[in-house]
């Protein structure tokens, strides 16, 4: 195994013009990731078969002139194979000796490239980089892909949870007897007039007949994790399907070694996405002690982190929070992916601990997710 892995290394650095003498060694999985790695490396860095790909000298017309989507998706799968630091060297020469400076000062190249998941997960890569105009044009960006994949997986999910809560139901029966006062200001809050000193009302909620035998709240965890960026994107994107749903009330925090409340902006999911700061540490725990002050009836709450179980701290914080929760009746669950794929890369032995105590843990595709949260519901 280790003799496979400094082959293939040497393999890597040595570039295509070595692929004559020597191959890449160990499974099928393992020499396809090495291939891809070679791709990317000669993408950037290649000149011609007939050069050194590794050569300090390369042109700067070379590289990532080829089309500016295919850049964009360069920046995602480099973000996806390579250790973060190298990552962050490679961008850096992409950006500063190679040309696609325009991804981060040129509005108008941004919106010539197709809005899709690829370019959303490379905004949200660099978007720390982004400034004036280009940052807009980013958020508009972020909005219509969001927008895209709420169309594309809305109805399905809603049939799942709708179906098995109140099939009879609908819309909310708007009387004055059924407004939801504490749901109305607080959604509300980020339209306050602040020369006037008064409550613009852009949305009036209103409680269904059925809301007070089955209203949940669902609490929503996101890890920032640079490798969790695809299922980032359909969390912001479920966290508004589930905010609409008349008899929900959800909470949405982000967190790395930090923890920011964006409860308020649940039904704006590019609002959430540009919040995101992909990378740095991971306090699950600390995520986890403040889900738990959010909860006030915990039979009637969802909890939902959403984290690849990488914890920086000590796990016996985790374990602790999450037996607490469990045992307090609410119902606690990981998702190590939410997204299309539902292929997750995660810390297994800590999961199998939070599942033997009750906890679910498991990846999910939206259209699975929203099977589930009907279950919980019945």
């Amino acid at each position: 195994m280790e003799h496979s892995t400094t082959l293939n290394r040497w393999r890597l650095m040595l570039g295509k013009q070595a692929e004559q003498s020597i191959g890449y060694d160990g499974t099928a999985a393992e020499m396809k990731t090495f291939s891809d790695m070679e791709e990317l490396l000669d993408y950037l860095y290649g000149k011609g078969a007939s050069e050194d790909v590794r050569e300090e000298s390369v042109s700067r017309e070379g590289g990532l002139e080829k089309s500016r989507l295919q850049a964009a998706d360069w920046i995602t799968k480099v973000r996806e194979l390579f250790p973060k630091q190298t990552a962050e060297v490679l961008e850096k020469h992409a950006l500063e000796e190679f040309g696609m400076t325009e991804l981060l000062t040129d509005k108008e190249v941004l919106e010539q490239i197709t809005p899709d998941m690829n370019l959303l997960k490379t905004i949200l890569q660099l978007k720390h980089l982004m400034k004036g105009e280009v940052l807009e044009t980013a958020k508009a960006i972020a909005a219509r892909v969001a927008e895209q994949i709420r169309k594309k997986i809305e109805n399905d999910f809603k049939r799942s949870v709708l179906g098995r809560i109140d099939r009879s139901t609908s819309s909310p029966l708007r009387s004055a007897r059924n407004l939801d006062i504490k749901k109305t200001i607080r959604r509300n809050l980020k339209h306050y007039d602040t020369e006037r000193q008064q409550l613009i009302l852009q949305d009036v909620y209103f409680s269904s007949r059925v809301r007070k035998y089955s209203n949940r709240r669902i609490i929503i965890a996101i890890d920032e994790s640079g490798s969790m960026t695809g299922s980032i994107i359909y969390s912001a994107v479920m966290a508004q399907i589930l905010a609409k749903l008349p008899f929900t009330d959800v909470r949405l925090v982000i967190f790395d070694t930090n923890i920011v409340d964006l409860s308020d902006h649940a039904e704006d999911p590019a609002e959430i996405l540009m919040s995101v700061q992909l990378g740095g540490g991971t306090n699950i725990s600390r995520a986890l002690a403040y889900c738990e002050q959010l909860i006030e009836y915990p039979s009637k709450t969802l909890v939902f982190c959403v984290t690849d179980l990488y914890e920086g701290p000590p796990e016996h914080a985790l374990l602790r929070t999450s037996q607490n929760i469990l045992t307090g009746g609410a119902k606690l669950n990981f998702l190590t992916a939410l997204d299309e794929s539902a292929n997750p890369a995660y810390d297994r032995r800590l999961a199998q601990k939070l599942a033997d105590m009750g906890a679910f843990v498991g990846a999910l595709t939206p259209e699975k997710m929203g099977d589930y949260i009907g279950s919980l519901f019945r």
